[in-house]
């Protein structure tokens, strides 16, 4: 439940929250290049269990892109 609800600092949810962070973390380690889905979806993995597709919406969401 607590997964779901915006914080009141900046909106996001914890879910969002940790796909933004995983995002980060692996485009530092790629040097500022584009990080593949496959990799962040492996990634957030670690923290949550979620679907691809459900993965997707969120990047969507976030205004990610995909290249």
């Amino acid at each position: 439940m607590l997964d779901t609800i915006p914080d009141v600092r900046d909106g996001l949810t914890r879910t969002e929250r940790i796909i933004l962070y995983v995002l980060s973390e692996a485009q530092k380690e790629l040097g500022g290049r584009s990080v593949p889905s496959a990799m962040v979806y492996g990634r957030v993995q670690e923290y949550i269990d979620i679907g691809e597709v459900e993965l997707r919406h969120y990047l969507d969401r976030l205004g990610v892109r995909e290249q």
